[in-house]
Parts: structure tokens; C-alpha cells; sequence
């Protein structure tokens, strides 16, 4: 760990350790050390730059939800201390909506749901971050749901004209990685899983799959076998046929103690022209930003897990109808 702070033993350790202490020790202001002055952080809520801005968001965040806990259930990674390295840190949160905020008045109501952060690191510090929430899991659980709760996120933040626009590749600005992961048997064969599925072969899922399967999915939604998860896939897919599905990064590993892993970040852009996940079609222009997770075991993926924001694609459904 070359030009990291000794105390931390590997790169899972570092993650693990400085998203303790920012959130759960609630030392905040490490992030002015931990996170570079000028980080690009993209969310499909929007884009912030730079650490004031990070600060900012977290403080609002422990001010609503004050208990909050970030259980690190996986860090897949990529890279090397001399040239930076990449995280894929999957976190399954729980926490307690005590507080007025961003989710409206407090509901005193707990909830759990996950959240995939990509993030860069090099010489201690992250300075380049990429993080799907899932929002939708969260507003469902405190008495929402993601479409009104998008319509209600407009009104709030001033209409059409003044509210914050869902990321889109056009916001996109250039951070300081480049790299696209590794070259390793599991990332390639999740990423040929995930391009068959989004080519609309629902078969792969039978090929590729362990029947005893689990998939992990917005709207804290879990799936068991082939035909759930073909649900899911297929009615997230019917929704936007004709979009462009694009791998960004793409991570396999194989670790002591673990199974194979690997960990895929993606977009799907295009044309909301069909019913399925997100209603009847409108023609709106969408842009999804997706990480997926997936666990192997002796008889096919094990475990996936997939996060985009249902609530961040619904407010771009609202925009292009004008709904205010």
C-alpha cells in the first residue's frame, strides 16, 4: 500500500476503514484528507464537484438519518497503489429517518437498502467517485412511491425550469482516472452475461444462472430463480428496447475466502418506447447508470446484485412531460 497511511492493511481496509469514520464516527471532516479538492462525484441524481460539495451532502444526509450504519458487504477492486486503484464498494445501510430533509418530513421510520460506490484512489486519497443509491428502496419504505415521489422532488426544487437535473452522459466532465478495470475470466463472463440480457436473451439467465440464484434489485427488491430474475431483467429492458447499453468498467477477482466476484459498471441510453418497469411508454430520453455485482458458485452466479434509481429515471420521465 505505497503512499496510503500504514494503518491500513490491504485496499478493501482502506475502504472500509475511512467510510467508518466518515460516517458511522461521524468525522466528517476527514474528508477534507480523504477526498481531493476537485472531485468529480456522479450519482444518477445529479453531479457534484469538488469536497465542499461532498462535505455538504453528508451533513445533510447524517442530519436526516443520524443513525446510519454502512455495512461493507464487498470491495472489488482493480489497480495498484503506484497507478491508482478502483473500488467497487457495496454497502448495505440501515438507518433511521429522524429528521426533516431531503426525504420530507421525518417518518421515524427504519429502513435498509444499498448503495455501490465506484470510487479512485491514489496516495491516500479518493479523487474520482461514481455512486448508485438506491433511492427508489428508500422512498418505498417511507411511504412513496418512486414515480410520485420524482414528481414531488420537481415541485420541491422550484418546477421544471429551476429543479436539479438527473446525470446524464452530456454533464459527464473528465476525472482524473482512465482506466477500465482488469482482464479476468469472471469480469469478462458477467460482462457477456449482462450484454446477452440487455440484447434480449432471456436464455442466458438459464445458461448462466444457479437455479438457486438470488438476485438483489431496486426498490429493495429480491429475486429467486430464473423466472423472477428473468422478470426483472426483461420488464427493465422491455421498458427501453431500442437503448444502448454501454459497459464503462469492468472488474473480475478472486480472493482467499471469497467466491469468484466481479463487479460491472454501466448506462442504458435511449428512448423510454415500451410498457414495462416504467409504465406505459412516453418516448422520453433516458439515461440509467447501473452497477451490478455478481458472486459465482459451482453451478453458476450465485448472487447479483444490481442497483440504478428509480426515482432519478422517473424525474426525467416528469421532465420530458412537462408534469409539474
Amino acid at each position: 500500500m505505497k503512499g496510503f497511511d500504514p494503518k491500513f492493511n490491504n485496499f478493501p481496509d482502506y475502504i472500509l476503514g475511512i467510510t467508518h469514520k466518515i460516517w458511522e464516527e461521524k468525522k466528517v471532516e476527514t474528508l477534507n484528507n480523504y477526498y481531493s479538492n476537485d472531485i468529480p462525484v456522479r450519482s444518477p441524481s445529479s453531479i457534484i464537484i469538488g469536497n465542499k460539495a461532498v462535505i455538504d451532502a453528508t451533513l445533510a444526509t447524517l442530519s436526516e438519518f443520524p443513525d446510519r450504519e454502512l455495512l461493507g458487504e464487498d470491495v472489488i477492486w482493480s489497480g495498484s497503489p503506484k497507478e491508482g486503484m478502483l473500488s467497487s464498494h457495496r454497502i448495505f445501510s440501515t438507518a433511521t429517518h429522524l429528521k426533516a430533509g431531503s426525504f420530507g418530513e421525518a417518518t421515524g421510520k427504519r429502513i435498509s437498502y444499498r448503495v455501490i460506490a465506484d470510487c479512485h484512489a491514489i496516495n491516500n486519497q479518493i479523487n474520482d467517485e461514481w455512486l448508485v443509491r438506491d433511492v427508489g428502496g428508500i422512498v418505498q419504505q417511507l411511504g412513496y412511491n418512486s414515480a410520485d415521489f420524482a414528481h414531488q422532488q420537481i415541485r420541491n426544487e422550484g418546477g421544471i425550469s429551476n429543479c436539479i437535473k438527473p446525470f446524464t452522459a452530456s454533464q459527464d466532465v473528465a476525472g482524473p482516472y482512465k482506466g477500465k478495470g482488469n482482464d479476468n475470466e469472471w469480469g469478462d463472463l458477467f460482462a457477456e452475461i449482462l450484454t446477452s440480457i440487455m440484447s434480449g436473451k432471456g436464455d442466458i439467465i438459464h445458461q448462466h444462472y444457479d437455479r438457486a440464484g438470488k438476485g438483489y434489485y431496486p426498490e429493495n427488491k429480491m429475486a429467486v430463480s430464473f423466472s423472477e430474475i428473468e422478470t426483472f431483467w426483461m420488464s427493465f429492458r422491455n421498458a427501453l428496447p431500442s437503448a444502448a447499453f454501454t459497459i464503462h468498467h469492468k472488474i473480475g477477482r478472486e480472493d482467499p475466502f471469497l467466491p469468484p466476484r466481479a463487479a460491472i459498471r454501466w448506462s442504458l441510453i435511449g428512448k423510454h418506447e415500451g410498457h414495462g418497469r416504467f409504465g406505459q411508454q412516453t418516448n422520453a430520453y433516458i439515461y440509467v447508470m447501473g452497477i451490478s455485482h455478481a458472486e459465482f458458485g459451482p453451478w453458476g452466479l450465485r448472487n447479483e446484485y444490481t442497483l440504478f434509481d428509480d426515482v432519478a429515471i422517473w424525474k426525467q420521465i416528469h421532465l420530458h412531460e412537462g408534469r409539474e
